[in-house]
C-alpha cells in the first residue's frame, strides 16, 4: 500500500497476530525434535481439510494429549479411537476420513522414514522444492498441507527461510510489503520471520487486512 510504512505494518502484524501455529500446538520447532515435527505433520494434515484452523489446532492438541505423539503410537491406535477424539474436537464432518488419513500417514512415515519426518529432510538434501514434493507423498497432505508444514518448519529448517506460499505473498502485497524472498528477509530478524509469516496467514483468515492497514497508516 503506497504511503504505508512497511515497518509500521510489520509491527502491527506481529503485535496482533504474531504467533506461530507450532506454538499453539506445543511443537518446539526451533529445537527440531522428532516429536515436535510429528506434531507439526499432524497439524498440517488436519489443517488441510475445509475446516477452521482453530479446529485443527484443537484436534491436534487432543490427539497429542491422548498419547499419540509419534508415528508408531498414532498408527497403533485404532481407527475408532482416533475417530472418537477427532469427533469430540471439531471434526464431526471429517472424523472418519481424517482418522484413516492419520493412520495411513503414520504407517507411511514409519515405513519410509523410520517414523521421523526429519529423515524426509535428509532424503530431500535440504532442498525446499524436494521437501515440498516428498511431503505430498504422505496421505492427506497435498499442496496446501505441504505449504502449512513448511511455513511453520522454517522456524527450525534454515533452508526454508523465508518460506512464502502464494497466499502469504498475496497478503503481503496487499499490505504494501515486499513479496520477493530476498526483500522479505529484511523485514524482520530470523527469529521473528516465522511469526511474521504466520501473522500474514492469520490476518487474512480473520479478515483483518483493511483495519490493520489503516492502523499501520495512522502510526507511520
Amino acid at each position: 500500500m503506497v504511503g504505508t510504512d512497511p515497518e509500521a505494518v510489520v509491527a502491527e502484524l506481529l503485535a496482533r497476530h504474531g504467533r506461530t501455529y507450532a506454538d499453539e500446538i506445543g511443537a518446539d520447532v526451533p529445537a527440531d525434535t522428532a516429536e515436535a515435527m510429528f506434531r507439526l505433520t499432524v497439524f498440517a494434515l488436519l489443517a488441510s481439510a475445509r475446516i477452521r484452523t482453530a479446529a485443527a489446532v484443537q484436534a491436534t492438541c487432543a490427539l497429542m494429549d491422548a498419547g499419540w505423539t509419534d508415528a508408531a503410537s498414532m498408527a497403533e491406535a485404532t481407527r475408532e479411537e482416533r475417530t472418537g477424539v477427532l469427533h469430540r474436537n471439531g471434526y464431526a464432518r471429517y472424523d472418519e476420513s481424517a482418522s484413516r488419513q492419520l493412520g495411513d500417514a503414520s504407517g507411511y512415515l514409519s515405513d519410509t522414514y523410520d517414523g521421523d519426518i526429519r529423515h524426509l529432510r535428509e532424503a530431500a538434501d535440504h532442498s525446499p522444492d524436494r521437501e515440498r514434493a516428498l511431503l505430498q507423498k504422505i496421505k492427506g497432505i497435498g499442496p496446501v498441507g505441504a505449504d502449512i508444514f513448511l511455513s511453520e518448519a522454517q522456524a527450525g529448517w534454515d533452508e526454508l527461510v523465508p518460506y512464502l506460499d502464494e497466499r502469504v505473498r498475496r497478503t503481503a502485497g496487499e499490505l504494501g510489503l515486499p513479496t520477493s524472498p530476498q526483500l522479505f528477509l529484511d523485514l524482520a530478524d530470523r527469529g521473528d520471520l516465522p511469526r511474521l509469516v504466520a501473522a500474514l496467514v492469520r490476518v487474512r483468515q480473520e479478515r483483518d487486512i483493511g483495519d490493520l492497514r489503516e492502523s499501520a497508516s495512522d502510526h507511520s
